[in-house]
């Protein structure tokens, strides 16, 4: 049996060889590259689709490239060459885009698919580890997916090569969904469910501590009540209002956190002759009801200070509520 050095040697090795095939990818990447992006986005902007299709290994980068497509902006199917021969052809449409994937660049399925496919659909863009192959007289343009050695240490099993063909199917996707202009929000549309989903669709209204359960004060409550409020209400802070806001919200003023507190005791005999204006913190960041719950999150700890709660203010600074980080803990979002 190898020795756990061995054993470990060998993993490193088929990564390296593996990010080194992707190193050189990124100079060869070119025009071919350019070509069938501005193809199939302009198939998808005249309302087509993307036909993946691949065989073999190629066909699982197929499958998984085109899931990553639809997910982002991009629609696209999955076309297996055999069956599209016994009557799936049917799927593909005028305005239809086709990405094939093949190693060998001549696969015999992908041949006999491509000449009947080609005909039906806007045209045809190819990403093959042999770009001189067959399959590229057939396509509008060819993205090279060619590497110097497989991961296999006996130069034989698809490694190294579908890990780069998968990274041009994510290049592609990507580069797809920014010509579509396809943000966090549609994001959020096509993932609701899971973490994910979780973390682009929750809102800190979803979450916020409203009016009754947030202590509010005026800056001239006594420190006596500051304590109480902060005892009371257990949410790391309270605010400071005073009069109203145009949305006829009390309007925040400040904040008092348990942090100023301790800071103001050191005031000693003093600290009970304070009043809430005397300790509280002026002109507190704040969050709006809308805002996403992880912007929220990230504007607690990406700061010198960090904070375990903020303010939650309408578009007339009126006080909503709070929003805590043990909120965003206890919703899964940390």
């Amino acid at each position: 049996m190898p020795k756990s050095s061995e054993i470990l040697s060998e993993g490193q090795r088929v990564l390296s060889v593996e990010a080194e095939a992707l190193r050189g990818a990124v100079d060869r990447l070119g025009d071919g590259f350019v070509r069938a992006v501005e193809g199939i986005h302009e198939a998808l902007r005249d309302g087509g689709k993307i036909v993946v299709t691949g065989v073999g290994k190629s066909g699982i980068v197929a499958r998984k490239v085109a899931a990553t497509l639809t997910s982002t902006g991009s629609p696209a199917v999955f076309l297996h060459p055999t069956e599209a021969l016994h009557g799936d052809l049917g799927i593909v449409r005028p305005k239809d885009a086709l990405l094939v994937f093949s190693h060998s660049g001549g696969s015999e399925e992908l041949i006999g698919l491509l000449a009947a496919a080609k005909p039906l659909c806007s045209g045809a863009w190819g990403v093959f580890g042999n770009p001189e192959g067959a399959l590229s007289r057939q396509c509008d343009a060819v993205i090279s997916s060619a590497v110097p050695a497989e991961a296999c240490p006996h130069n034989l099993a698809p490694t190294a090569s579908s890990t780069l063909a998968m990274a041009i199917g994510d290049a592609v996707a990507m580069a797809l969904q920014k010509l579509a202009g396809f943000g966090p929000d549609h994001f959020a549309r096509f993932h609701p469910g899971g973490t994910l989903g979780k973390r682009l669709r929750t809102t800190v209204g979803d979450l916020m501590h409203g009016e009754g359960e947030t202590g509010m004060l005026s800056p001239d409550a006594v420190i006596d009540d500051v304590v109480l409020a902060l005892t009371k209400y257990r949410q790391s802070g309270i605010c400071i209002v005073e009069g109203k806001a145009a949305s006829g919200r009390p309007r925040l003023t400040g904040v008092i956190t348990e942090g100023d507190i301790r800071r103001a005791l050191s005031r000693k005999e003093k600290f009970f002759q304070l009043r809430a204006a005397d300790v509280m913190t002026r002109k507190p960041a704040t969050v709006a009801p809308d805002t996403k719950a992880v912007d929220a999150l990230a504007m607690m700890e990406n700061r010198e200070s960090q904070i375990g709660f903020l303010p939650v203010v309408d578009e007339s600074g009126g006080c909503l509520g709070v929003i805590r980080l043990h909120d965003l803990v206890q919703a899964g979002l940390v």
